[in-house]
């Protein structure tokens, strides 16, 4: 691959270009951003670790110059303001909604036919947003969420358990924060059903903070992870570009999948060269199916709020 853009150059999308460029997926990284030098100075201080950590992607910086990004045939969007004291949702949503959609259309301008991976909050309904600024079949545009909510559920039964998270296989579904829907009945270490292992309590106590993983970070550092976001959208990234059909939590268009339409919500995807190869509709028991319909009538209302605003 030739050319992978990504747009932010905040932590998030500073960690997903560094990932990248170690994995070696493309032969250029480009990173851009609206502040002066800063995507410049990230690419520069990345690419001089070439040398070190043994790779050859090149990573170049540009302000606000999309034509840089000129073909690129996947682009990550990390760019949007994290919620301020004060601020609503209803205004979080205007703000980073006329982020995305300003950075999709002028990204979509130079790279017509590119995939587009959305980081930026709130996750399900920016997806949205950048599904109808670039006029994308919906399979080429979608967000990260549940690979980053399964990595920190993986890493807490790790430690619970004792075990390499290596040997952990997980799933959740739903939408990305309070009303996502972890699911212990399809959690296993290496092949052993999680049941077995944890008391019902102790698996409770983890869906709970899985839940709350974005919150527990924000409180302890005062501002939202980057390390484990930023390595999730490039593993996204990895299994396009290496056309690994890997099966994965996506945040995607659904369109009658779960009995749910017009709306876009966290469910097994099989990622491949051409983005959302397919989507995979698991059985859920009456609880689940109850927690997704409540995720997703939770999604819904802010995807109505951004439908309101006229932005489209």
């Amino acid at each position: 691959m030739n050319r992978i853009t990504v747009i932010g150059a905040g932590n998030v999308g500073a960690t997903c270009a560094n990932v990248i460029a170690h994995k070696e997926l493309a032969k250029e990284v480009v990173i851009v951003d609206i502040k002066e030098g800063l995507a410049e100075g990230k690419a520069l201080d990345i690419w001089q670790t070439s040398a070190i950590n043994n790779f050859n992607t090149r990573v170049v910086g540009s302000t606000n110059d999309y034509s840089k990004t000129k073909d690129s045939e996947i682009i990550v969007i990390t760019s949007g303001l994290p919620r301020k004291p004060g601020m609503s949702r209803d205004d979080l949503i205007k703000t980073n909604a006329g982020i995305v959609k300003d950075v999709t259309e002028k990204a979509i301008k130079y790279s017509p036919n590119a995939i587009i991976i959305v980081v930026s909050n709130p996750l399900d309904v920016m997806s949205y947003a950048a599904f109808l600024a670039s006029k994308r079949p919906s399979n080429k545009v979608f967000g990260m969420a549940g690979i980053l909510d399964t990595a920190r559920y993986k890493a807490f039964l790790a430690t619970a358990l004792d075990v390499s998270p290596l040997d952990i296989q997980a799933m959740l579904l739903g939408g990305h924060g309070d009303t996502m829907v972890p699911l212990p009945r399809y959690t296993t270490v290496s092949g052993i059903p999680l049941k077995e292992l944890l008391a019902e309590e102790e698996i409770e106590k983890i869906v709970d903070r899985t839940r709350k993983g974005g919150g527990e970070l924000v409180n302890l550092m005062g501002t939202s992870a980057w390390y484990a976001p930023g390595a999730a959208a490039a593993q996204m990234v990895e299994a396009i570009v290496k056309d690994q059909n890997r099966v994965f939590p996506v945040c995607t268009y659904l369109n009658g999948e779960y009995g749910i339409k017009d709306i876009y919500l966290g469910v097994p995807v099989k990622l491949g060269k051409n983005g959302i190869e397919e989507i995979i509709e698991i059985k859920l028991d009456k609880e689940e199916s109850k927690l997704l319909q409540e995720s997703a009538n939770s999604v819904k209302t802010v995807m109505t709020v951004l439908d309101d605003m006229k932005m489209f």
